[in-house]
């Protein structure tokens, strides 16, 4: 085990073309200001579910954490494996729900707010009452609630989490014995760049109008904008450890996030504008002292006269120089490119973090490190 805390910090720059990544209450592209511009935003909760996504398209579904407002209604699901369903397959779930003091939703069945958890943590909780199901539910709802109180439903909800929780933690705010510590952290994404707000008029034509009919059948506008984003997230492997259990399982999580949060993009009117892009530049840090967040580089905005990303490359590398100058920098450093080495940008990034390395050599170079560093 990680004796001392430690932390991996994933740095990435990526160009997105006119797109809605995130919409605001207006349904417009989030925005913030910075600098004194006003920048392009993507929320954290935005780019965290995306990555969620991505985890789920390579994880057994078992393996897998869900988010939601109807776990009474998954356990029920689950609880036909015992030979119950229906109605009574419903008392039983809520019955077994009941001793952790879960708030009741508006609807029947749901929960007030969602609970993060991971769905073998739901099929274990099937497993407490697998072999008396039927006699469970053969009493009336006094006597059951109070044959299943003492059930350790609780401890499996403490857990076995599955790597998206131990991830992204779990706050319940009135059971504080549920909550889990996040182990990992992510900026919203800014835009190194101003920009300005743009809007799409469009229509769409009734395919059935006679030629008599003149005009469209439906007319809208949607906002967009176009950026080159900075992108910041930050793992500490000493709490994902804590959170699973184990240092193997920890050190599989952090590359797979490392892979999935590069490659993740918001899914907001994704059919609209097409606008998935893979990052330009990755970069990923291993610090024994502390998270450190280089969004500073672009305090003052990038002009983008020779193009936003490869201007904002040699910023981040400048600025990457000047901290580790002032303050001392990580343990290790690698990073993923797709500037021309002979550019600019790549003669910067070379002197600053040395050769660009393949995403795939740069994570499995990660895993190496990291196993040789908690294995020492």
């Amino acid at each position: 085990m990680t004796a001392a805390p430690l932390y991996i910090d994933i740095h990435i720059l990526q160009t997105v073309p006119p797109a809605n990544l995130n919409r605001d209450d207006q349904g417009n592209p989030k925005e913030a200001y910075f600098g004194g511009v006003r920048r392009a935003r993507v929320s954290s909760q935005a780019w965290k579910r995306a990555t969620r996504m991505q985890f789920a398209s390579h994880q057994p579904e078992g393996e897998q954490g869900t988010r939601t407002k109807r776990i009474a209604t998954e356990l029920a699901t689950r609880l036909a494996r015992t030979g119950v369903d229906g109605e009574q397959a419903q008392r039983l779930a809520t019955a077994l729900l009941t001793p952790l003091g879960v708030k009741p939703g508006k609807k029947a069945g749901d929960t007030a707010y969602l609970l993060f958890y991971g769905h073998r943590q739901v099929e274990n909780i099937v497993d407490l009452v697998a072999d008396r199901a039927t006699d469970l539910v053969a009493l009336d709802d006094t006597d059951l609630v109070d044959a299943v109180k003492n059930l350790p439903v609780a401890d499996t909800l403490r857990t076995g989490h599955p790597m998206d929780v131990a991830l992204f933690g779990r706050m319940v705010a009135d059971i504080p014995s549920l909550n889990v510590d996040a182990a990992t952290q992510v900026a919203h994404a800014l835009s190194t760049h101003a920009v300005e707000l743009e809007f799409d008029y469009y229509t769409a034509v009734d395919d059935q109008n006679t030629a008599e009919e003149t005009g469209a059948g439906m007319i809208g506008t949607v906002g967009f904008n176009s950026a080159t984003l900075y992108r910041y997230a930050t793992i500490g492997l000493h709490q994902l450890e804590d959170n699973l259990g184990d240092t193997d399982a920890a050190i599989d999580a952090t590359r797979l996030f490392v892979q999935d949060f590069a490659r993740a993009v918001p899914s907001g009117h994704q059919n609209t504008f097409a606008h998935r892009t893979l990052p330009n530049l990755v970069a990923v840090a291993i610090r024994t002292d502390q998270p450190v967040n280089l969004v500073s580089a672009f305090e003052e905005p990038v002009p983008g006269t020779d193009g936003m990303a490869a201007d904002s490359a040699i910023r981040l590398a400048d600025e990457y120089a000047r901290v580790t100058q002032a303050w001392g920098g990580p343990e290790h450093i690698d990073v993923c490119h797709t500037f021309d080495t002979k550019s600019p940008a790549g003669t910067r990034l070379a002197e600053v973090f040395g050769d660009t390395k393949p995403f795939p050599t740069l994570l499995t170079g990660l895993t190496a490190r990291l196993q040789a560093r908690t294995n020492a």
